[in-house]
């Protein structure tokens, strides 16, 4: 009789000690304060966390000041390290973000996003496909976030391709997965995305995408994705904080 060998996320959970996205109520539309984001990371028993608040073009978010003063806040609170970082926003096929090179240097970690009411370009395959390939570019951009949102269709051969040749990880995002998110197919999406990562042996990261301190640290439906297509623990970046150095690209500060 054939023994069936458990997947080594059946047998034991994931130990994420990075959570790489999270907001505070400076971005606009979520709910704590730095703070209380750093209380509850040590709480639930992470490492550290990034902040990466909204760039300027998301409606209601901080002004460009804000990034270029993160500087003066603790790089550690209850024990628990303080990544400064930012979500940008895609704006169009050509890759162009919403924060200058000399802020977005300034940075620990760049998440570069297509959010609806920030991108300007056409939302056909080809150039939300090239919009995030060109974004993948820069060197000062470390995650592509949630490229699972149905309403921009990419293609996942090609910007899995595209994140192995320049070193850019690309994210499993919690939120997205949310059964009541506003976000269009995105378990489907998702799991393609993570086959093909499998296939190509590209890294991932999970973020939670917390607006609230609750949610940190929390990926219960990333992990179903990644159970679903038994994707290996030796491809996520946020399983250690060395490990995520090693792969962030022109990671100065980490």
């Amino acid at each position: 009789m054939r023994t069936q060998t458990k997947s080594r996320q059946e047998e034991r959970p994931m130990k994420i000690v990075l959570d790489t996205h999270a907001h505070t109520i400076v971005s606009g539309h979520a709910y704590n304060t730095i703070r209380e984001m750093a209380q509850m990371a040590k709480e639930k028993g992470l490492e550290a966390f990034a902040l990466t608040e909204h760039a300027p073009q998301m409606p209601g978010t901080c002004h460009e000041f804000y990034f270029q003063n993160l500087h003066i806040v603790p790089r550690e609170m209850y024990g628990v390290r303080l990544f400064m970082g930012v979500e940008l926003n895609i704006m169009n096929e050509k890759g162009e973000v919403d924060l200058p090179e000399s802020t977005l240097c300034q940075m620990d970690i760049a998440i570069a996003s297509i959010h609806g009411p920030c991108y300007k370009g056409e939302r056909t395959e080809e150039a939300i496909t090239a919009a995030y390939l060109a974004a993948m570019e820069n060197p000062l951009i470390h995650i592509i976030g949630h490229p699972d949102d149905g309403r921009f269709p990419v293609d996942m051969k090609r910007l899995v391709s595209k994140a192995k040749k320049t070193g850019t990880l690309l994210e499993v995002n919690n939120s997205s997965l949310r059964p009541e998110g506003f976000r269009e197919n995105t378990k489907e999406n998702c799991l393609r995305m993570v086959k093909e990562c499998k296939e190509q042996g590209v890294m991932i990261v999970l973020g939670s995408d917390s607006h609230v301190d609750a949610d940190i640290a929390e990926y219960p439906y990333a992990e179903e994705i990644l159970k679903k297509a038994n994707f290996p623990e030796e491809l996520i970046a946020n399983l250690s904080l060395e490990k995520l150095k090693a792969c962030i690209k022109y990671g100065k500060k980490l």
